[in-house]
């Protein structure tokens, strides 16, 4: 009975002109799904960068040296932590609505990448998760903050 009132609900609002904005208070439920929470956008933005820098280091290993073999452990690491966190819901319809990229896209590595590339490209990641620190929620900053700390221990580490 309540599949049945579920999935002709849409049927009967149509066919009596109505939008369900109308029979119902509040957001329509029958619009396209609400834009995403800010968390969610910069928390996909941070697995984007760090799936580039394991992109980066992956071309490394084959190009700078093994060292960076450890490093890359713990991007692949830091990626499965934030991944964690990103709980999405899964499609409910095939409705048109606001495309995002995937999180996970990386972008193209350069021919050749050395161990001054990389450390630019982990004082850039730190800076980047340490200024998205005061906008996250306080669980989102600890560790924001714990992996920008260990972003600028690489630094340390690619350059010795």
């Amino acid at each position: 009975m309540l599949l049945a009132s579920a999935t002709t609900l849409p049927l009967l609002l149509a066919a009596t002109g109505c939008r369900s904005s109308e029979a119902f208070a509040g957001p329509d439920p029958l619009a396209r799904p609400p834009s995403p929470a800010p968390d969610v956008i910069t928390l996909e933005a941070v697995i984007a960068a760090e799936t580039n820098l394991i992109h980066l280091y992956k071309t490394a290993i084959s190009g700078v040296s093994r060292a960076t073999a450890p490093l890359l452990s713990q991007h692949e690491q830091h990626l499965a932590q934030l991944s964690a966190r990103l709980v999405m819901p899964s499609p409910v319809s095939s409705a048109p609505g606001p495309q995002r990229p995937s999180p996970g896209v990386a972008t193209a590595a350069p021919a050749r990448v050395t161990a001054a590339l990389l450390q630019a490209a982990e004082r850039e990641s730190a800076a980047n998760l340490v200024r998205r620190l005061g906008a996250a929620e306080p669980a989102l900053a600890q560790l924001f903050a714990s992996i920008a700390a260990s972003h600028a221990t690489h630094v340390a580490a690619l350059g010795a």
